[in-house]
């Protein structure tokens, strides 16, 4: 296998389209980047998720004790989160925005990603969401953010902003100085060197180092996926995004969107229309990233699309609000759809964040909002990538982290290494795969059965006093250093045995799979879902017969003091509320 290089790319976007490069397969499973998933229907191959189907959500911290973990330099209480797989920073967001809710502390993300394109999607993200107020505007921030995170088409002067942004951060980022100067919410030293020259190339194609439409033809990558995703369905796709939103999405809970704006998306690939449809036609270059293809019996890179086209965007920000109003209904149907109720609470967000340190009206009275903005107050720390297995053996990582989150596609990395990661009680949030279309009710069931498998197996037990969810999972970590604990609170059902391997017979009935270059590892095959006994095993892929990447975990955050009820994903058990 050739080592995958940005820069050197193989094969153009217009050559892979005419030649129809198949992936190298075995008969019946692929691997996605690391993860391994039974063939989607039509055969579909996606690969890269430029934004996780699950909605956005407050990370909530362990009380943490102010003797132990005081920041010496700034005097005030450090709380240390790491995400796996979270792709872009709509979850950092969210908890920046409700800091308020918190004591005065410090945050530090470390943030894992499986590829640098996501890595650079989190630097131009929070570019732009930290963007001088008096230079850009809330409004026109908010639908910035929107074009850029969730449409493939941008509106000439958000594609100019991308430009500008990306060849700013392209050189700052071979410059350290230069970049804790100008951006000391970002910290790149973790990075290894050759990874800082691809994340630099990245920065450059967006900013237009390759010039042309045929450098990135978004419209035409976005149709010849659908056809590969919809096969023989293809000429029926309006009643099969009918089909996946009415009986799937509206049945699991996402009511509020609405037909034309999925239909819409499923056909061009633009979620959010907030001007004329004929100002949208400049390719949204961010969404572009790598993948390593079988032509002519050798392994090529080429550049493409290689995201979501099943579910879409609108669940991130778009199904829950904290106004009531946005979600009532009238004869039946919402009278907010899914695109305005994201507008809404994206617009409250970066009020939020605009409002850090400054003086608000708070019921006649002017309060100081508790953290600041700048390096004071976060700091976002980029781990190599693959590292998740060895963060262990190094001292400053070994029981650091009073929280973890891990994307459903990156569940497969949850280890006994990486919960050694965690400080003891401290929280384990990991997403499930609720919204994505292509999974039956059974196999979701499959999938969480195996996410508490792995997470006991990694030293975690059921947080006591959690709700049941069908979108996030959440644990915490046993006091003793056993890699398996039991929990009394446990949800019902059949016991879990301590440790897990594969029952007899069944290794030698596991399929042959394609290895990724980027990760070797052993996978399962689909039934190993069940309980199983001996050793603990190593960490292995999780199977989802979707093309789009799954992500799980019940996050929370803490009560602010109403009485009314909250969305789940901000929720958290009174007896839990963090307190410093």
């Amino acid at each position: 296998m050739g080592q995958f290089r940005w820069p050197l790319w193989g094969l153009r976007v217009a050559e892979c389209l005419e030649a129809q490069l198949p992936l190298e397969t075995k008969p019946e499973v692929q691997v996605l980047l690391g993860v391994v998933v039974p063939r989607a229907r039509g055969g579909c191959r996606g690969a890269l998720q430029p934004t996780n189907p699950q909605p956005a959500i407050t990370l909530p911290g362990p009380p943490v004790d102010p003797d132990l973990q005081a920041d010496t330099e700034h005097g005030t209480p450090q709380l240390d989160v790491l995400l796996l797989g979270s792709v872009d920073g709509r979850h950092l967001l969210r908890t920046l925005a409700r800091v308020e809710l918190w004591s005065p502390r410090r945050f530090r993300f470390y943030v894992l990603e499986n590829n640098l394109e996501a890595v650079a999607r989190h630097m131009l993200i929070f570019s732009l969401a930290l963007e001088d107020p008096e230079k850009m505007g809330l409004q026109e921030r908010s639908e910035a953010f929107l074009e850029v995170w969730g449409n493939t088409l941008l509106r000439p002067p958000v594609a100019a902003f991308v430009r500008a942004q990306a060849d700013r951060l392209a050189h700052l980022v071979p410059e350290p100085d230069s970049l804790a100067e100008q951006l000391p919410w970002i910290s790149l030293g973790a990075l290894k060197f050759r990874e800082r020259d691809v994340l630099e190339a990245v920065f450059r194609f967006w900013a237009g180092g390759e010039k042309g439409p045929e450098a990135f033809p978004m419209s035409r990558l976005w149709d010849s996926r659908l056809r590969h995703y919809l096969g023989s369905r293809y000429d029926a796709r309006r009643g099969v995004s009918d089909w996946d939103l009415h009986m799937k999405l509206h049945d699991r809970g996402a009511r509020v969107i609405h037909i034309r704006e999925f239909r819409r998306w499923r056909d061009t690939g633009v979620a959010f229309e907030l001007r004329d449809s004929s100002a949208y036609h400049v390719p949204n270059r961010t969404l572009a990233s790598g993948r390593l293809l079988s032509h002519r019996g050798e392994r090529v890179a080429a550049r493409g699309y290689w995201g979501d086209i099943a579910t879409g965007p609108f669940v991130a920000f778009g199904i829950e609000a904290d106004d009531e109003n946005l979600l009532r209904t009238s004869n039946g149907q919402p009278i907010k759809t899914a695109g305005e109720i994201t507008l809404h609470n994206v617009t409250e967000l970066f009020r939020a964040l605009t409002a850090w340190g400054r003086p608000r009206a708070s019921q006649g009275d002017l309060v100081e909002v508790p953290a600041a903005p700048g390096p004071a107050s976060f700091t976002i720390c980029f781990l190599p990538l693959h590292s998740s297995q060895t963060l262990h053996h190094k001292t400053c990582y070994k029981g650091q982290f009073q929280l973890l989150y891990v994307a459903c596609g990156m569940a497969h990395l949850l280890s006994p290494e990486l919960g050694a990661c965690v400080a003891p009680g401290g929280h384990l949030i990991v997403e499930l795969a609720r919204y994505l279309v292509d999974l039956r009710q059974e196999q979701l069931q499959a999938f969480t059965a195996r996410v508490r498998e792995l997470a006991q197996a990694a030293g975690f037990a059921p947080q006591p006093g959690a709700r049941p969810s069908e979108t996030f999972a959440r644990f915490y970590k046993c006091q003793d250093s056993a890699p398996v604990c039991t929990d009394s609170v446990a949800e019902p059902g059949p016991p879990i045995p301590e440790v897990l391997v594969p029952p007899p017979g069944v290794v030698d009935l596991l399929p042959e799979v394609v290895v990724s270059p980027h990760e070797a590892r052993d996978s399962l095959s689909e039934d190993l879902t069940q309980p199983l006994q001996g050793r603990t095993p190593p960490p292995v892929p999780l199977q989802l017969p979707s093309e789009s990447q799954v992500s799980f975990s019940e996050a929370s955050a803490p009560p602010t003091g109403s009485e009314t009820s909250k969305p789940e994903s901000d929720w958290i058990p009174r007896n839990q509320v963090p307190h410093l």
